[in-house]
């Protein structure tokens, strides 16, 4: 059988030889004249293998088979502020149990984690420092410093931006002053009042309440509507409005007994800085 096997398969090709040698020699088509053949991916599929003996992927007869793969689904990341709300509940939770039943396994328990929380927030102010002092924009002391030889040399400054504040006023602005002569809070200010007006120049108008006299300004008004046309409301005293000629709009400044420094300080502030700008 072996024999006759090895003569059927020199005799096909025997025949495959003449065929090939005895066929017409092909002649040139033009290529506008050839059909379109689709260009496909797959290998070229020999009949004699693939077909008749079915020799499959050792030929190439089989095309490509996918694999299916399993798209990987990644963790969904939990929340910064849910996990901070986790570490609260646990801590809470250990400290209950620890207070509940004080055994040193519990309070152990408590403490260590107690502890990696001191150490998380230990680092965070050590970041916190390291990122104000390298980012300029962040450092509040640069505007208010708080270190000893800074806030000396900034308190000089401001002292001296107050006084020019001051020397300044009186080209635009006036002090209505309220008094009442049965108040013993204004006889202790007016003096006060006195002593701006005449260090820096500014025009007083004292405003009688009450109709009584006052011996540091004898010259003065009855309130005849001032006070409420001022801005102020309750009728307390003693109370100060600062006048803006320019605008002709009211500034009050206070009630009540205040010291010289704390009157420079609020005519300054209202006069010459914007809310939020310096605090």
């Amino acid at each position: 059988m072996y024999k006759s096997g090895y003569l059927k398969t020199a005799f096909l090709l025997v025949l495959l030889h003449l065929g090939s040698t005895n066929a017409a020699p092909a002649q040139d088509v033009p290529a506008a004249a050839m059909p379109f053949a689709p260009n496909t991916s797959e290998p070229h599929r020999d009949g004699f293998y693939c077909e008749q003996r079915k020799l499959g992927s050792w030929f190439y007869c089989d095309p490509e088979r996918r694999v299916a793969t399993t798209p990987t689904l990644l963790p969904t990341p939990v929340p910064a502020v849910r996990q901070l709300a986790e570490i609260t509940e646990q801590l809470d939770e250990l400290k209950a149990k620890a207070i509940l039943e004080p055994t040193t396994q519990n309070l152990t328990a408590y403490m260590h984690f107690q502890r990696e929380q001191l150490d998380r927030a230990s680092t965070f102010a050590d970041v916190w420092g390291r990122a104000v002092w390298q980012t300029p924009e962040l450092d509040y002391t640069l505007e208010r410093p708080i270190n000893a030889l800074g806030k000396q040399t900034w308190v000089a400054d401001r002292k001296a931006e107050k006084a020019s504040t001051m020397r300044a006023l009186s080209q635009r602005y006036g002090v209505f002053y309220f008094f009442s002569s049965a108040c013993s809070a204004c006889r202790v200010f007016s003096p006060i009042i006195r002593s701006i007006s005449e260090q820096y120049g500014l025009e007083v108008m004292a405003v009688s309440m009450d109709g009584g006299p006052n011996e540091t300004f004898p010259r003065y008004a009855v309130n005849s509507g001032q006070y409420e046309r001022m801005g102020l409301t309750g009728n307390q005293v003693p109370a100060l409005v600062l006048f803006d000629t320019h605008t002709k709009q009211p500034i009050p400044i206070g009630y009540g007994l205040m010291a010289a420094d704390e009157v420079m300080d609020r005519i300054f502030t209202l006069t010459r800085t914007e809310p939020g700008r310096d605090y």
